[in-house]
């Protein structure tokens, strides 16, 4: 490390890109109690989160267009159109990012992404491929909050949870970093990253 400054380790979905799956389907389903019951139903979060725990994209809309028949066409929809949930980065969010790569620190993230998703914003937003490390849930077959994927970043990168700051929007995804040992930033708008990072210690 550049410094004894804290490590700071990222989430990525709302923390440095704008992630929300409801955009997919302004033109598909207009109405918005319709458009409740559909995200409540049919693409269930305990659905997605199954792509990041490393189910194919493939096989999870296959598994959900058998359920339900009727809705294939918005299921489908979730997939092929799945970057309209990723409208921009969050800018603030980026810029500490690569303050921080320019001061020499290093950085982390810990993400519950697709396989194939990630791969496509490795592309998409290539400032994703700056990190020192990142520890991809479907890659892992884990996922945030669990555990074990916080204690694959530290023994895989060689870092003490206690020299770390995780940056999560999640609430339990916070709390998980911290029964590891991390200090946490609870990631809710409007914040002022930078400064609560300066309060943890860390040279920015």
């Amino acid at each position: 490390m550049a410094s004894n400054s804290p490590t700071v380790v990222f989430d990525v979905g709302n923390v440095l890109l704008r992630w929300d799956a409801r955009l997919i389907y302004g033109s598909l389903i207009p109405e918005p109690e319709r458009l409740d019951w559909f995200m409540q139903n049919i693409c269930t979060g305990d659905w997605n989160l199954e792509q990041d725990r490393g189910r194919s994209w493939e096989e999870g809309v296959a598994l959900l267009v058998k359920q339900h028949p009727e809705w294939e066409r918005e299921i489908r929809a979730f997939d092929e159109r799945w970057h309209d949930s990723v409208p921009h980065t969050i800018a603030d969010s980026v810029a500490v990012l690569e303050d921080l790569k320019g001061q020499g620190e290093k950085v982390y993230a810990i993400t519950n992404f697709s396989r194939e998703k990630w791969a496509e914003c490795l592309v998409r937003f290539p400032f994703l491929q700056s990190f020192d490390g990142v520890v991809v849930s479907a890659h892992e077959r884990l996922l945030k909050p669990e555990r074990a994927i916080y204690e694959v970043l530290l023994d895989r990168y060689g870092l003490k949870a206690g020299d770390c700051i995780f940056v999560d929007d999640s609430e339990k995804n916070v709390v998980g970093a911290r029964n590891i040992g991390m200090r946490a930033v609870h990631f809710v708008e409007p914040i002022d990253l930078r400064a609560e990072l300066r309060g943890l210690g860390v040279r920015l």
